[in-house]
């Protein structure tokens, strides 16, 4: 008896310091739903490309497909945040705190170095390459932020850029890397962030 108050004290004292130095307010179905909406829109990418199964390519089509990569990011991010909060609140937590700041801080870099790369591929035509970079940097993006918040984070980051080196060594297929980093990654580890973390917090 005495060794499981201890066992369920010092279990306390971790969830204590683990909240005080990790943003663990992140929402595993908000993952999900990203996932989703990348796969949505790597089909709508596909049938501009693809569609009558001819290739289609040009400036319009280049367009097009910033256009649904853009409206998927937008609709990730808003969906992130909103959840994320109200993962937050009902933690009686706030969502800017020292541990989110960190996390957007470690994590910052490399977003905005990509950002800046991919735009120069696109100044320079190179789209071949814009999927995979995408895929590095926000692996890279998420390995450096990962130590701030669950070490899980870590490993979809790694997978990422795994993936992203993949989609450089098989040109062409950027479209399909794309929508397994960003949609089929997403959701699983949306899925397991859902049943690790958030499903015990609702229970509780």
């Amino acid at each position: 008896m005495e060794d499981k108050d201890l066992y369920d004290e010092i279990n306390s004292i971790k969830k204590i310091m683990e909240r005080s130095t990790k943003f663990i307010s992140l929402s595993g179905l908000s993952g999900i739903l990203a996932g989703g909406y990348a796969l949505i829109g790597a089909g709508i990418g596909y049938e501009i490309i693809y569609g009558n199964g001819i290739l289609r390519g040009g400036y319009s089509i280049d367009i097009q497909l910033f256009s649904i990569a853009l409206i998927v990011l937008l609709l990730s991010i808003t969906t992130g945040i909103a959840l994320t909060a109200r993962k937050a609140h009902r933690k009686g937590q706030t969502v800017w705190n020292q541990s989110s700041r960190a996390l957007l801080k470690n994590g910052l870099l490399p977003l905005l170095t990509g950002g800046a790369f991919i735009l120069i591929l696109l100044l320079h035509a190179d789209y071949h390459i814009i999927a995979p970079s995408c895929l590095i940097f926000y692996g890279l993006a998420l390995a450096a932020a990962s130590q701030y918040t669950y070490g899980d984070v870590k490993w979809l980051g790694i997978t990422e850029i795994i993936l992203g080196l993949l989609a450089m060594l098989l040109p062409g297929y950027g479209l399909l890397f794309w929508a397994l980093g960003f949609g089929v990654m997403h959701i699983l580890y949306g899925s397991i962030m859902y049943f690790k973390y958030d499903r015990e917090n609702n229970a509780d």
